[in-house]
């Protein structure tokens, strides 16, 4: 109940002392940190339902994609071109993106977003009905859906967020990725039956259906009370090149975020592709086949999943945070590279999986709550321009080590290199801070 002034009582001119609102009662400890706290709040209850058809349909249509391409072209080199033309946009446009997100009305800008995925969905499942697709009109498609989510990504990524108190940020990245994790395994095995019963169309057509049922509940959504206005100087939106400046200069000024970047780029590149380096280690050395590696990537899942629930807990995740997790996962990582067979393997897979998890929730909280309320899209641009550069540079850097080391040096090599650097980064400020000052020997002299 909101407390107003009002005009001294009686008992206050008569002395007595006046009676203290009562505070407003506050969740129980053990609520305030459970994983699943945002689903408290009914918007994103909705928005978490929407989203998990929309991975679906997502991961439905992305399996279609690749099959379909392999089957026009016969070329695995033609598919991996049709996924880079659809990050592309993002290393390029990311920063323009993040600026139009900050300038736009944020419910008005994701539910046009997602009706144009839904008729880019539409479109293609269209032609591909009718025999009329082909590998450019289908490149043509996938580079109009990357353009898109230049905007739509950071984008839907706020509105989630702006739907719970701060507090409950984190459990909403959480519950977000579960939502994600769920729809991709579900979407992924729902492709193969859709497209065994009724063709590569449906995946389509389901994958358009979702797009609209996500557009269809944003309107419905009510916002969590904003935070503070900025100062008067910024409320004005910036436009232009000074826009996507200021977005640019505060990630850079950002000591914390930068952090982030280099602890993020340093475990993504080498070592973080589990896909590659886990299935040349289980095919290579460790003679398991495709079914040893399935039952990997079925642990990593799992473990995944597992992460992103316990990183739900977390009310204010640190950089500490996610230094102590990038570290831990590179020796875990060198341990799981010496595994002389399966069974060690997927019991260092499992921690392994949990921790990359729970550090992405965590950086993903920081970089949506740690930049002030009018530069969080900016700052969503600027890392989604930073991270398509070593997602695209990773894969083949990490290829070569493999090529020269072998999968289980380049695993051990990677993983002692990255708890190594994280080590040192940690080191430098206690260096300096111990080392003497001789100017301030020379003045007291």
């Amino acid at each position: 109940m909101t407390i107003t002034s009002a005009p001294a009582s009686s008992a206050e001119h008569q002395g007595a002392a006046p009676v203290p609102p009562t505070p407003a009662p506050e969740p129980a400890p053990a609520a305030a940190r459970a994983p699943w706290r945002s689903l408290r709040h009914r918007g994103m209850r909705w928005w978490s339902a929407a989203n998990l058809v929309s991975n679906a349909g997502t991961w439905m249509q992305l399996t279609v994609q690749n099959l379909l391409v392999l089957q026009l072209t016969h070329s695995a080199a033609m598919t991996g071109l049709s996924l880079a033309i659809q990050v592309a946009p993002g290393l390029l446009l990311g920063l323009a993106g993040g600026a139009a997100v900050d300038r736009w009305p944020r419910k008005l800008t994701a539910g046009v977003g997602q009706a144009l995925l839904g008729v880019v969905a539409f479109t293609t499942a269209v032609l591909v009905a009718c025999g009329l697709l082909t590998i450019p009109v289908l490149l043509a498609l996938a580079l109009v859906s990357g353009l898109i989510a230049t905007v739509d990504g950071p984008a839907c990524a706020l509105l989630g967020n702006d739907l719970v108190p701060r507090e409950d940020v984190p459990s909403a990245i959480a519950v977000g990725s579960v939502v994600s994790s769920v729809g991709r395994l579900a979407g992924t095995a729902l492709a193969g039956l859709l497209m065994s019963l009724l063709g590569p169309a449906s995946a389509y057509a389901a994958n358009g259906l979702s797009f609209l049922c996500v557009a269809a509940v944003i309107p419905f959504l009510r916002l969590n009370p904003a935070e503070p206005p900025p100062p008067a100087a910024v409320t004005e939106p910036a436009r232009g090149g000074r826009a996507l400046y200021e977005g640019l200069a505060f990630f850079c000024r950002r000591r914390r975020l930068l952090a982030l970047a280099a602890l993020t780029a340093l475990g993504s590149v080498l070592g973080r592709n589990y896909g590659l380096t886990l299935a040349a280690l289980v095919t290579g050395p460790l003679h398991a086949g495709p079914g040893g590696y399935g039952l990997v990537s079925s642990v990593l899942a799992i473990g995944g999943t597992a992460g992103a629930v316990l990183a739900g807990r977390l009310r204010r995740p640190s950089v500490r945070l996610v230094a102590v997790v990038t570290a831990a996962g590179g020796l875990l990582q060198a341990v799981a590279a010496l595994s002389p067979t399966m069974l060690p393997l997927v019991l260092a897979v499992v921690p392994m999986a949990v921790l990359e998890s729970a550090g992405d929730t965590a950086v993903t909280t920081l970089l949506q709550t740690d930049p002030p309320a009018h530069l969080r899209g900016r700052v969503l641009g600027t890392w989604r321009s930073l991270s398509t550069a070593w997602g695209l540079a990773g894969p083949p850097l990490l290829g070569l080590l493999i090529q020269t080391l072998g999968a289980r040096g380049a695993l051990v090599g990677g993983g002692l290199v990255t708890a190594g650097a994280v080590a040192a980064g940690a080191l430098v400020p206690a260096l300096r801070r111990s080392a003497p000052i001789p100017q301030l020997a020379c003045a007291s002299a």
